[in-house]
């Protein structure tokens, strides 16, 4: 009996991942990119701390990668729309590819200043703003409208596998030949990807032959149109509105978690690596087990609650924890949910807006959900050093009140911070799922493609299905 239950069950899951063979083939190739990347990164602020020995230093390089990728995501989500899918991907890996070649070209020449670093990463977070939209607007050509979970969540877990790997073989890279070598790995890691796009196979939508013909609107009126699209469906504005606000006091509480647990463990850097690590673990577990469960029938409520349940492990828990165990562990759990958070964000939009404008879409996506990144990474800093820890060191004013569950000592001030912004996280998530327009999105907001199409051409006229 046992062999033929096997059977079954191996045959259920083939048919789960049946004809993503292309897919499988682009997931492969970013695979190897976003690893190249990372060791990059790694290089990179190995590079500008030497160089300076300035934590300012290593700062404005994070935002010279972040900054334009949430400036240009509009342009970058029009411009995708108008090229075919294949095309798109390619014109993001070749961006990337040639920063990195012009860097490449100036260290090896002898004269690399630390603003051509900043420059470099610049035009690869330029490069980027076109991976978003590009790749989450390619995957419904890649396969099955049921499928679009699974292929979410392998996403994630690409993306945080490379998170724990790169830094690892960087750190090898750095040790064993230094900056030259990871140059070279990266422009290979590009060469890969670019080659994978080439031999997968699209099933490229038929475009709307009149609106094709007819005058083209200029790129500032295409670029702000992703985020009109948003704003007409109450449902994805609504939606995306959620995200904004998890994400601005999310990133507020998690922009301290390193700083707390240099405080509270008196610069371990020990403890400090396997929080990282475990962080990058639990979202590639994540990513992995979407892939395999096929993710939440009730996509929005699944979302609401993943952010609610992120909040109380990553943030909340993360404040209470004492030790290296329970932050680790606390992390874990939280990363562990992003994935689905993420997954189920995406395939929403996959699946509700027509797909014409999706590179559009998922532009304005990545704009409203990641403005409030750099804002809260601007604001956390002064507060954690000007209110909160100096409220820890005088026992008083609000940390004082929360230190039955954050403690006290070094780092109970940041962990106050981590505190508040977790309850935040709670009402924004509590206050989506108060709204019908989320909570009942697809009902309200019916997919535009059936769940077993392999074929994004067989999708319906959004203004008829979405009005």
């Amino acid at each position: 009996m046992t062999e033929p239950v096997a059977e079954r069950s191996s045959a259920r899951s083939a048919a789960r991942f049946a004809g993503m063979g292309s897919f499988w083939l682009i997931w492969a190739g970013h695979v190897v990119s976003l690893v190249g990347n990372s060791v990059l990164r790694f290089g990179l602020i190995v590079q500008a701390w030497t160089e300076g020995g300035r934590a300012t230093d290593v700062v404005v390089l994070s935002l010279c990668a972040l900054v334009p990728q949430i400036v240009l995501s509009p342009t970058a989500g029009a411009l995708v729309d108008r090229m075919r899918r294949r095309t798109a991907l390619q014109v993001a890996d070749v961006g990337g590819l040639l920063a990195v070649g012009l860097l490449g070209a100036v260290y090896f020449s002898g004269g690399m200043d630390l603003w051509q670093v900043y420059l470099t990463v610049a035009l690869v977070g330029a490069a980027a703003a076109f991976q978003y939209p590009a790749l989450s607007a390619a995957v419904p050509v890649l396969v099955r409208a049921d499928q679009l979970q699974r292929a979410n969540g392998l996403l994630a877990s690409a993306k945080n596998t490379a998170e724990v790997g790169g830094p690892a073989l960087g750190g090898l890279m750095v040790a064993l030949s230094g900056l030259g070598t990871i140059l070279w790995i990266d422009l290979v890691s590009f060469v890969i990807a670019l080659a994978t796009v080439r031999l997968a196979r699209f099933r490229e939508p038929v475009r709307d032959g009149a609106a094709a013909s007819g005058p083209r609107k200029r790129l500032s009126a295409d670029s702000v149109e992703g985020l009109r699209e948003l704003w007409r469906r109450p449902g994805l504005r609504d939606l995306v509105a959620v995200d904004f606000l998890a994400n601005l006091v999310m990133v507020l509480g998690f922009a301290v978690v390193q700083p707390m647990v240099l405080a509270r463990t008196d610069n371990d850097v020990t403890v400090l690596a396997a929080v990282n690590i475990s962080i990058g673990l639990g979202g590639a577990a994540g990513g992995l087990l979407l892939a395999l469960w096929g993710g939440p029938r009730n996509r929005t409520r699944a979302m609401m609650l993943g952010i609610a349940g992120m909040c109380l492990s990553s943030q909340m828990g993360m404040s209470a924890a004492t030790g290296a165990v329970g932050w680790c562990a606390a992390l874990f759990v939280g990363a562990l949910l992003m994935p689905i958070v993420n997954g189920a964000m995406q395939s929403v939009i996959q699946t509700k807006v027509p797909h014409q404008v999706q590179g559009r879409v998922f532009g304005a996506v990545m704009f409203a959900s990641q403005l409030s990144v750099p804002v809260a990474m601007a604001v956390s800093g002064p507060l954690s050093d000007h209110v909160f820890e100096p409220q820890a060191a005088a026992d008083n004013g609000l940390v004082h009140l929360l230190s039955p569950v954050v403690g006290d000592g070094p780092g109970s001030g940041m962990a106050a911070l981590l505190l508040i912004a977790g309850v935040c996280g709670l009402g924004a998530a509590f206050w989506g799922l108060s709204r019908r327009s989320v909570r009942e999105i697809d009902t309200l907001l019916p997919d535009l493609v059936a769940p077993d199409s392999p074929d994004p051409s067989s999708v319906l006229d959004g203004k008829e299905r979405l009005t």
